[in-house]
């Protein structure tokens, strides 16, 4: 009797462990099912930012001048050098004057001509018309003289310093300018602005201009011309910034950072924890939580204060941004708030 017991209690026994463990582990797989990730959140709020745009640029001379003969010759001297100061009206190269003096002893032989046939006009000898052909030659002998003068003696027509030479005394000065020389006092910086910016330039605007090459020292501009044409590729305009620079510290070539501010925005300033960039692609995202669900959201920035971003577009006041526990997130994912 013992053994029939047995074996009929033995399957039904079986029967119950397996319910038993089957039971236990759809259990189980529920309570992973329902797990919430724990997330901080950031409610948005407007802030007052001051609406900054920082251009890279390179110094530029305020004026430069290449100085050269109007028509080829020999360069008899060269007054300067490479980094000479010059002044104004001061002469810099001398060139071969022998054509200059050839035209001399032809203005003097035409001014004789024309005070002989002036005294044969007044007596009545000759014509009012041959009087005034003669004074024609004489007008052209004196702007050709005029212009040998200056194609003799070359002056600077600015304050400045010589920034290259191309030529030695004894060379024939043809292609290439015999001088450069530049103003740079004041300099100036040419920045590209974005079209959506036009109407808020004026002239005289103020930009702080940082310069790498002197351990970051910030100097201060204004806007001292905007061109009134726009590329029409990249939506920009060209604008002219005067920096003073009468210690002459700036020179042309040096690498420049030039910030100006467009006014002050209320903007969403959110935790830089919060922003992540979208793989494969320049995205800006968050996650907004919302009735417990991490809400994917793209949005743009603008500046960085410190260790936040200034939103642009995406967001608005009141919503709950998740600044940790965002990573490994996906759109939807449920989420426990805690603080």
């Amino acid at each position: 009797m013992k053994r029939n017991n047995v074996l009929k209690f033995t399957p039904l026994a079986v029967l119950l462990f397996f319910v038993s463990c089957g039971g236990g582990s759809t259990k189980n797989e529920t309570q992973v099912a329902t797990v919430k990730k724990n997330v901080k959140v950031e409610e948005v709020q407007l802030t007052s930012i001051d609406q900054l745009s920082t251009f890279t640029a390179t110094i530029e001379a305020n004026t430069v001048n290449n100085i050269a003969p109007a028509m080829g010759g020999r360069i008899r001297s060269i007054h300067v050098d490479v980094g000479s100061r010059v002044g104004k009206g001061q002469t810099v190269v001398t060139m071969d004057a022998s054509n200059y003096t050839q035209q001399q002893t032809q203005l003097s032989t035409l001014k004789r001509d024309y005070e002989r046939y002036l005294e044969l006009y007044n007596v009545g000898g000759i014509s009012k018309q041959q009087l005034d052909q003669v004074k024609a030659q004489l007008d052209v002998a004196q702007t050709a003289l005029n212009n040998l003068g200056e194609n003799t003696r070359l002056t600077s027509p600015i304050n400045g310093i010589v920034t290259a030479r191309n030529f030695d005394p004894g060379d024939m000065a043809a292609g290439l300018p015999i001088l450069t020389i530049e103003n740079i006092n004041p300099v100036k910086v040419v920045i590209n602005v974005s079209e959506s910016f036009y109407s808020q330039v004026v002239k005289g605007m103020s930009a702080n201009v940082q310069v790498d090459a002197l351990a970051n020292e910030i100097f201060e501009g204004k806007v001292s011309l905007i061109h009134p044409t726009l590329n029409r590729v990249s939506h920009t305009f060209p604008v002219e910034i005067e920096v003073n620079n009468s210690d002459q510290r700036l020179r042309p070539g040096m690498f420049s950072r030039v910030t100006m501010s467009f006014g002050i925005n209320d903007r969403p300033l959110v935790s830089d924890m919060a922003v992540l960039k979208q793989s494969g692609s320049n995205d800006r995202y968050v996650f907004v939580e919302k009735d417990g669900k991490a809400l994917y959201t793209i949005v743009q920035l603008g500046a960085r204060v410190e260790s936040k971003y200034e939103i642009v577009s995406g967001l608005s006041v009141g919503d709950r941004v998740i600044v940790q526990g965002n990573v490994g997130l996906i759109d939807g994912s449920e989420v426990q708030v805690v603080q």
